[in-house]
């Protein structure tokens, strides 16, 4: 039996429920990505495009469709929060993982389009790892 996670955006107006469930799990360097996320890479599983539950404020999101480009974005309305999304193919559910309150089971499987990575990304991962604000 497949354990049960949930999710939502910063504000707590919107949560959902899946099954922790995932085919695939990428983090993405793609120029697109780091613009919807604001991120160095974008981190998303894919899951079954049935698997979620909009336990509260499904009304507060809204989709984002780039208009010659198949990329989208879902967002709560209120804070910005990335939120789970159908694939513009409609054949997968795609979550970003930050939106998760738990840890999901499944593990990166790769890191695509590292062709475009930035450069201030990757001299960030040698950084100086802190538990909070440096001094």
């Amino acid at each position: 039996m497949t354990k049960k996670i949930t999710g939502g955006c910063c504000c707590g107006k919107v949560s959902y429920s899946l099954e922790d469930d995932f085919s695939k799990f990428f983090f993405c360097h793609c120029e697109q990505c780091r613009k919807l996320t604001g991120s160095a890479h974008a981190a998303n599983l894919f899951t079954y495009a049935e698997n979620i539950n909009w336990d509260k404020g499904v009304e507060h999101t809204r989709r984002y469709e780039h208009p010659t480009r198949s990329f989208a974005k879902v967002f709560c309305t209120e804070c910005g929060s990335g939120l789970p999304y159908l694939s513009s193919t409609g054949q997968f559910l795609i979550v970003p993982a930050g939106s998760l309150n738990e840890e999901p089971s499944k593990l990166p499987d790769a890191q695509i389009f590292c062709s475009e990575q930035t450069q201030w990304h990757k001299a960030g991962l040698e950084a100086d790892k802190v538990a909070k604000f440096p001094d």
